[in-house]
């Protein structure tokens, strides 16, 4: 609350702030979730991840770590329409992802 001085101490003028919240609307966030197998090799899942899901050579090791020690792995989040081509290119390659 502030308090202004119109010079009148009987009837001081009084400014309230008010904090208001807006929402933004913000595009659903979805997932390609890259799952393990016994079939392909790291370097092969490292060099789909970095043509197909743009990563770094870091990231597209640290994904393929992840999917194998853990079982899957999140590789990439995004607008349904982009992760859509990923994920057929990723089963196109022999990879098992799926979209969450």
């Amino acid at each position: 609350m502030k308090i202004y001085n119109n010079r009148s101490y009987d009837e001081p003028k009084r400014q309230y702030e008010e904090e208001v919240l807006v929402m933004e609307l913000e595009d659903e966030v979805y997932k390609i979730v890259l799952h393990n197998d016994d079939v392909n090799t790291f370097d092969f899942v490292i060099e789909c991840l970095i043509e197909i899901c743009e990563h770094t050579l870091e990231q597209a090791e640290q994904c393929t770590m992840l999917v194998h020690y853990k079982g899957k792995c999140t590789v990439k989040t995004g607008a349904l329409e982009k992760l859509k081509p990923m994920h057929q290119a990723l089963l196109d390659r022999g990879l098992s992802s799926e979209i969450v």
